[in-house]
């Protein structure tokens, strides 16, 4: 009899285990007593050689162009990235500016800003509109960032959109508007490095009035929104703390689970070994099966990609060909709003977009929103401009793939490696080609308003690239004739007689179907 009662309870024991792991999406809390991650299953394991069986999905090799949501309650006191952060460091400008407005830190912290986020002026389904206009082929929301602040609705966390501030499924919403345009939708997490990054919230001034005072965060009634204090000596930017760990990936699950994204961007490296690996995999099997087993899914984090997903450039750009597909993402402006910023002109949005897809890359792109949601009339014009030259010009762009060589500088021209961060080293002139190819077309782009005509070394007579003789060139988003003439020195083609209101000029090329001699 005891026997059986035994044997009894070690099925009951398997079965709820086993439905603890199977019922993953019904949690309403995070498991925090699980010292393992379930195991994907699928055709993906959390194992590199695994991950480097991913392919590179058509439809991100086209789009080359994608516009990001970068947006949530640090728009609030419109002072820009990292306020929730910086509000809490002492002596910071955030730090002043919030004494002024809000109070002293220790009774009104960042918890208090959430609830002001309203967005009452926010018009997903007519920005949508606007964005596919624009160009975009891809559009991302935020999911969460560093504030651990929930841009979804979260059976998990009571810290998210639908419980506070605008009391809405921002993510949901913006999903049901990209699906609506034809756009693929896609999430960014940033939850990784907030375990860390919230970590001086848990301070006290150290001068003045309120010396040793402690702010809000340290009350443990808020620990669910500023995390616990970390241990002594965790403070990269990735936390080493296994709990902490595994939050972030039931978290993150949860918003693959809820969305099935086509996209997903990691703000740092591949997170937390075995267990960022874990969560990939997961990402890729259940796009399969939401896709007849076809895998489109996109996963970006920035380290190199060895195959295994796509490499992000956050505000960088690479020097030449990649092997693999790879993606800068960078920002209009700041990354939140910033009352009296300065935002990149439609021209250097599009040299960057046109040297990116040279190079085998994406450009993933943040559209500045007001805390209320919608878009000053600065940016709506540059919108505009870029809009008008993708109409143009984007034959050359969507779709296309590298040429022989991405393009060539002038004689004199900076060099700038490949790294993040380097886009303020970035200068473009006329003397900049760039090159793309379809099929049996080339195309070439001109990166500044040319001043006479236009002079393309790589395809002089004789050059190594291409044999065959050139039978045309036209200028996109023109029926202007053109005069060309190939150089021993130089392709020459004479400086257009109406030159466009853009200023990054894109050329066809087409060859004869015989070898040139």
């Amino acid at each position: 009899m005891r026997r059986n009662q035994l044997f009894r309870l070690s099925i009951v024991t398997l079965l709820l285990m086993l439905c603890s792991f199977g019922a993953f999406a019904q949690l309403d809390h995070y498991p925090a007593h699980f010292d393992t991650i379930p195991y994907p299953k699928g055709k993906f394991k959390p194992t590199d050689q695994s991950l480097m069986q991913y392919k590179y999905p058509k439809w991100f090799r086209d789009a080359k162009f994608g516009i990001w949501a970068h947006w949530g309650p640090q728009a609030v006191p419109e002072q820009g990235d990292w306020y929730a952060r910086k509000m809490y460091q002492e002596g910071s400008t955030e730090y002043i500016d919030h004494l002024k407005r809000y109070g002293h830190p220790s009774k009104f912290g960042y918890k208090d800003i959430i609830p002001l986020w309203k967005a009452q002026k926010w018009d997903p389904a007519k920005l949508m509109a606007l964005y596919k206009k624009v160009g975009a082929k891809y559009f991302v929301s935020m999911g969460v960032h560093h504030d651990d602040f929930f841009l979804w609705n979260s059976k998990l966390h009571k810290w998210n959109a639908v419980n506070y501030g605008p009391h809405k499924d921002v993510v949901g919403i913006w999903e049901k508007e990209a699906r609506k345009e034809g756009l693929h939708f896609g999430v960014s997490e940033h939850l990784g490095a907030s375990y860390t990054w919230f970590q001086k919230a848990h301070s006290a001034d150290t001068t003045g009035p309120m010396k040793g005072v402690p702010y809000d965060a340290n009350n443990p009634k808020y620990f669910d929104l500023y995390h616990r204090k970390a241990a002594p000596g965790d403070n990269g930017w990735l936390t080493n703390n296994p709990e902490w760990q595994h939050e972030w990936y039931y978290s993150i699950r949860e918003l693959i689970d809820k969305y099935h994204p086509d996209f997903l961007y990691s703000d740092s490296a591949l997170p937390f070994g075995n267990i960022g690996r874990s969560l990939i995999a997961h990402f890729y099997n259940d796009n399969m099966a939401q896709h007849d087993g076809q895998l489109e899914a996109v996963y970006t984090c920035k380290e190199p990609s060895q195959g295994r997903f796509v490499q992000d450039m956050e505000r960088g750009v690479m020097d030449t060909i990649s092997q693999y597909p790879w993606q800068t993402d960078t920002s209009i402006g700041d990354w939140f709003y910033r009352t009296g910023q300065q935002y990149k002109s439609a021209t250097e949005i599009i040299q960057m977009l046109v040297d990116i897809v040279s190079k085998n890359g994406n450009l993933l792109i943040n559209v500045v929103q007001t805390p209320e949601g919608n878009l000053e009339p600065d940016m709506l014009h540059i919108l505009h401009g870029i809009a008008q030259w993708t109409a143009a010009n984007g034959e050359g762009i969507y779709g296309s793939r590298p040429w022989k060589i991405y393009g060539e500088n002038p004689a004199n021209a900076k060099e700038v490696k490949s790294a993040m961060f380097n886009e303020s080293k970035l200068q473009y002139s006329a003397q900049d080609i760039r090159f793309t190819t379809k099929g049996k077309t080339l195309y070439a782009f001109c990166l500044g308003q040319p001043t006479g005509a236009i002079r393309i070394v790589s395809l002089r007579k004789n050059n190594p690239y291409e044999k065959k003789a050139i039978a045309s060139i036209t200028m996109l988003g023109s029926k202007e004739h053109l005069g060309w003439h190939q150089q021993d020195d130089a392709l020459v083609i004479d400086k257009p007689a109406v030159l466009p209101a853009w200023k990054v000029l894109g050329f066809r090329i087409q060859f004869n179907t015989l070898v040139s001699h």
